[in-house]
């Protein structure tokens, strides 16, 4: 276990939400002119390659052993769900709305915590659950120039999606390497879409730059994810937490720089009240240990 070091830990997480933020705008640039199932394929072998490659002379078939195999299969196909419902959302949305909507995921969690886990859910974080939706309902209000309705919900199947692999991840953190839990989901993710591969991709072959960009995806997973457990085993959770809410500051700031979408002031105060309704909940997990 390294030596607890707060302010490294910090400019880590910074870091990986930075990755993951440019992962998000690479698949939504190559989901304009590839399937969303290809690109979601290729972000997940690229991830395990890289995996495999690096971590496999190291730890070899530790990088599998499991107590719970099949937790740990349920949980990896809710992240590729959540996957290319985010991806299929970035190709028909902003990335700074699609990425405030999957930060709802948080609060899900709450609701699913509750009902799944049988934990107990503070008045507080009830009260941020309340604060974050009504942020959604401030960013995609009805007489504004609308988001499309279909990304909307793709987006929010993702952010469920991704609220139930968080509640499973809760479930097999206290028995599971995290090594393992992450390697699982890069192994599912691409067996998954491997299989399904003939049904969604017929060819053509990317061309030299568009394949730099897919291998860039799967770096950027990998690193991102490292970057993120490397974080956490620096610091403790309850102070990095809030911090995860720096990636809608990125998102806003690569989608403005990348695709010239900037949020209206309208949508922007949406996304603060998401952000801050989460940070409130990081909060109160803080103060109030689950």
């Amino acid at each position: 276990m390294p030596p607890a070091s707060p302010l490294r830990g910090i400019a880590l997480l910074v870091a990986a939400v930075l990755c993951f933020v440019l992962l998000d705008s690479t698949s939504k640039s190559l989901s304009q002119h590839w399937p969303v199932s290809l690109v979601v394929w290729i972000r997940y072998s690229v991830h395990l390659a890289l995996m495999t490659i690096l971590l496999a002379p190291r730890h070899g078939l530790r990088l599998i052993a499991t107590r719970r195999p099949g937790l740990q299969v349920l949980r990896a196909l809710c992240l590729l769900v959540t996957s290319w419902f985010i991806v299929a959302a970035l190709a028909r949305m902003p990335l700074a709305e699609t990425t405030a909507i999957i930060f709802t995921a948080p609060l899900l969690v709450t609701l699913l915590a509750r009902f799944m886990l049988g934990e107990q859910v503070s008045a507080l974080r009830w009260l941020a659950v309340g604060i974050g939706f009504a942020g959604v309902l401030v960013m995609v209000r009805p007489d504004s120039a609308a988001l499309p309705a279909a990304g909307i919900a793709l987006a929010f199947i993702g952010a469920c999606g991704f609220a139930l692999y968080q509640v499973l991840t809760r479930t097999l953190s206290p028995t599971e390497r995290p090594l393992t839990l992450l390697y699982y989901t890069a192994l599912v993710g691409t067996a998954g879409m491997t299989v399904a591969l003939p049904w969604y991709w017929g060819g053509p072959i990317p061309n030299a730059p568009q394949m730099l960009l897919m291998l860039a995806m799967g770096c950027l997973g990998g690193l991102g994810h490292f970057l993120l457990i490397r974080a956490f085993s620096l610091a403790p959770a309850s102070l990095l937490s809030p911090i995860l809410y720096v990636q809608l500051a990125w998102a806003t700031l690569i989608g403005w720089l990348l695709f010239d979408q900037l949020p209206d002031p309208a949508r922007l105060a949406g996304i603060t009240i998401i952000a801050a309704a989460g940070v409130l909940t990081a909060v109160d997990a803080r103060r109030r240990p689950t």
